[in-house]
């Protein structure tokens, strides 16, 4: 009996080994696949007893495998932007959906993977060379992000770069610093008004302008320091408002914008120290500053002096290229200067990630052993961060790996030698009859 258990010991080594040097193979295999995860082949003793302690069985050995998917391999950087790996623990939600076009609706099949070099296919949709889509949550046309659900992947919708369109950038914001002369509200002032002009971007990607109009209110008794701002829409030809803007004249804040009084238009918020100007276009916030130091307009000396004009918005701007960030923000960069939110790329978590099921082209599905996922931003509670222009290298360790290749082949050697010596001790068993 116990000869006989040894030759299964044997064999059980020679499958154990074999087990074993099929990882070991699988890993060197993939040393240079991006983002492979190294395969493991663990030993377990396996005891039979007889209940005799006189004699003793072999019970051999028994393995089993897994895939040491929480182990990451280095970051390398690439040229492409859209090439992307997590910094750290989690996973962004990819799939293989075949083709999509712009009207194709979910839910869609979701998998994991650590990292991708992903590139536009014929319908701007980024995609792998192995076919697996960038899945992520769609942003407002300004750029803001709605509320998804964090426990479902309902919300996800292949990511798509449509590089051929027009996009309108319309001026929601502008801001004035100007220099008021202090002369034109003496007693001796003409009364002269001053007029500048600031251009703004309408919805159709159009320029169009206003002129900003200041009246000195001049009183032979004295100093007023005390203007009128008149707002002109050259658009529509409308006034869009006017503003009794009052100056202070103390020791402590001279120049300084004291009050603003509203006559006409958008009401002035003192607590921004803004205007809302209802144009053409719609609503457009004008930041003149707030009293009592924090104004961008003045009044000193002498001189009508224009000290500050900005307003966002452009004309009509295409896509020339996108980018993502460290929270997954994937942000595209139109030729016009300015940059828009388009999609957000979730990190997804599993409390097991060695519990997930490993899929072809280093891809994973969320499993029983793995948990329930969530998908937090990138680098919130416990995940990694998103890297743009980045690949994740294999997991393998060549030298390592070869290290154990030695020690598999010389126990594989031993275990065949077990199974010879049990031959040769059989065969003398059976020569007793002779």
């Amino acid at each position: 009996m116990t000869i006989s258990s040894a030759l299964n010991a044997g064999v059980a080594g020679l499958n154990a080994n074999a087990t074993r040097l099929s990882t070991i193979s699988d890993n060197i295999a993939n040393s240079a696949t991006h983002g492979y995860k190294r395969a493991d082949a663990d030993f377990h003793s396996m005891v039979i007893n007889g209940g005799s302690t006189a004699t003793y069985s072999a019970g051999g050995v028994r393995t089993t495998t897994m895939r040491l998917i929480n182990e990451r391999g280095p970051l390398i950087a690439s040229t492409n932007p859209t090439d992307i790996a997590i910094d750290g623990r989690g996973f962004m939600p990819v799939s293989t959906i075949g083709a999509v076009n712009a009207s194709a609706t979910g839910p869609y099949p979701i998998a994991l993977a650590t990292t991708g070099s992903f590139r536009p296919d014929e319908n701007g949709i980024l995609r792998s060379a192995t076919g697996e889509v960038l899945m992520g949550w769609p942003a407002n046309k300004d750029g803001t992000m709605p509320t998804y659900p964090r426990d479902s992947m309902v919300g996800l919708a292949p990511v798509q770069i449509n590089s051929n369109e027009f996009v309108a950038n319309p001026t929601t914001r502008m801001s004035l610093g100007v220099n008021l002369p202090a002369t034109a509200t003496a007693p001796t002032g003409s009364g002269d008004p001053y007029t500048l002009t600031a251009e703004y971007f309408g919805n159709l990607g159009t320029s169009e302008t206003v002129d900003i109009t200041f009246t000195p209110d001049v009183d032979p008794a004295g100093p007023t320091n005390r203007w009128t701002m008149q707002i002109t829409d050259n658009a529509s030809g409308a006034a869009v408002g006017a503003y009794v803007l009052t100056f202070d004249a103390s020791q402590a804040n001279g120049g300084t914008l004291a009050s603003v009084t509203t006559v006409s238009g958008g009401a002035y918020d003192p607590a921004t120290g803004t205007i809302a100007m209802p144009l053409g276009s719609g609503t457009v916030s004008l930041d003149i500053g707030t009293a009592g130091g924090g104004s961008r307009l003045t009044q000193l000396a002498n001189t009508f002096a224009p000290t500050g004009i900005s307003r966002n918005g452009s004309s009509v701007a295409t896509l020339s290229n996108v980018e993502i960030d460290s929270q997954g923000n994937l942000y595209a960069i139109y030729d016009q200067g300015f940059t828009k939110r388009i999609y957000q790329i979730p990190t997804v978590d599993v409390p097991n990630p060695n519990g997930l099921t490993s899929l072809s082209n280093q891809t994973y599905a969320v499993s029983k052993g793995s948990g329930p996922f969530y998908l937090w931003n990138a680098g919130e509670g416990p995940t990694g961060t998103t890297v743009g222009f980045s690949r994740e290298e294999s997991a393998t360790d060549v030298a390592a790996e070869l290290t154990q290749l030695i020690q598999t082949q010389r126990a594989y050697s031993s275990n065949a030698k077990v199974i010879q010596t049990v031959d040769e001790m059989l065969q003398e068993t059976t020569n007793i009859k002779r």
